[in-house]
């Protein structure tokens, strides 16, 4: 009996809450100076730093119902990429205004999302992702690393109600701690 009622709690409990990730787009490449900042693509560190944290994410059992991403080349392939290797295959959003956006603009965004849709992955930039990382949590992060990725709890029922400093940082993850070559400052 009291089993039924904490699952009953819990289940409700649940409805009433929506789940953000904000995610830095992997490491991009910087190899052909002609390419205009919006245009760089990934380079091969970033490309592997998918596979890693998108193995991070199964792990945690994490699945997207929705993916807005900046527009930017790199951004989307950090979108498409994460979507592939975790087997999304819902919506991805491209937004331009998610590119050199303000954490404002963001929120903006973010508050128009369609409350169908709990869980929300937003690739983007920095430092607009730590910055908005920052104003969400009572915590404070120094940088989200290429890839980084701050899973945040809001206690809202609606993407309207989404306000800045009310989010509980579920968890921050990012490549290197998933890769003992790095984690020791190796580097190629």
């Amino acid at each position: 009996m009291v089993t039924k009622v904490y699952k009953r709690y819990y289940s409700c409990y649940n409805l009433l809450m929506k789940n953000l990730y904000l995610i830095r787009h992997a490491k991009s490449d910087w190899s052909d100076e002609s390419k205009s900042d919006f245009d760089r693509a990934l380079n091969k560190r970033g490309e592997k730093a998918i596979l890693i944290m998108a193995n991070a994410l199964k792990e945690k059992k994490v699945m997207p119902d929705l993916i807005l991403s900046s527009s930017a080349k790199r951004a989307k392939l950090t979108a498409k990429g994460l979507a592939k290797e975790i087997g999304y295959s819902g919506k991805i959003k491209y937004i331009d205004a998610l590119y050199m956006a303000e954490p404002e603009t963001i929120h903006r965004l973010i508050k128009d999302v369609d409350d169908m849709y709990d869980t929300l992955f937003v690739v983007g930039h920095n430092p607009e992702t730590t910055e908005l990382s920052n104003m969400m949590i009572n915590d404070y992060i120094d940088n989200v690393p290429t890839l980084g990725i701050v899973a945040l709890k809001l206690p809202i029922d609606h993407w309207k109600k989404f306000k800045m400093g009310k989010g509980k940082m579920q968890f921050f993850i990012y490549p290197k701690m998933f890769n003992p070559k790095y984690a020791i400052g190796l580097r190629k």
